[in-house]
């Protein structure tokens, strides 16, 4: 079973990368099909290894959906303000104190959001799923994000291909 999520995963994992390299909106079609058809996946597979009922895994769907479309626009904003921190943070140019503590007030706020989604997130699933299945769930959902994590960082260009190349850093002489 696992060996069939790795072959998902390395199926459809390039082409959620190759998609977010396009331009155009950030939330494509495509992009949403591809992530749609991920999630029905983990779905299968999470309701196989938890040994889900049909009343828990009915559950477990809906609050996945509810709770990701809390999160992907938190974590949306996230990238964002971190890429325009690291805007600020170019060597070379003088950063905008005022802009940079604006930005990392923004990344701290959105962290904690994130939390909060979070928190919110597990005492809903407490209501239905024993907390052997939420530790379960925990760990098979965090081994789905680092495998797309290892996918994008793996498609060519290292998935910096947006990023400015970074220039050494100078010391200061001794």
């Amino acid at each position: 079973m696992q060996r069939v999520l790795l072959l998902v995963l390395a199926a459809v994992a390039p082409a959620v990368a190759a998609q977010e390299r396009r331009p155009g909106p950030p939330d494509s079609a495509r992009a949403a099909q591809l992530r749609s058809e991920i999630e029905r996946r983990f779905t299968d597979r999470v309701r196989q290894e938890l040994d889900l009922t049909d009343d828990q895994a009915a559950k477990l769907r809906a609050t996945q959906e509810r709770f990701g479309a809390r999160r992907r626009p938190a974590l949306e904003r996230q990238h964002r303000l971190r890429q325009a921190l690291q805007e600020q943070m170019r060597p070379g140019v003088a950063a905008n104190q005022d802009s940079v503590r604006r930005l990392m007030d923004g990344v701290r706020a959105g962290r904690s959001e994130l939390l909060t989604i979070e928190e919110e997130e597990q005492r809903e699933l407490a209501g239905y799923l024993s907390p052997v299945q939420q530790a379960q769930f925990q760990m098979l959902r965090e081994r789905l994000v680092r495998r797309i994590q290892e996918a994008r960082r793996d498609r060519p260009g290292g998935g910096r291909e947006d990023r400015p190349a970074r220039r050494p850093r100078r010391r200061p002489p001794p």
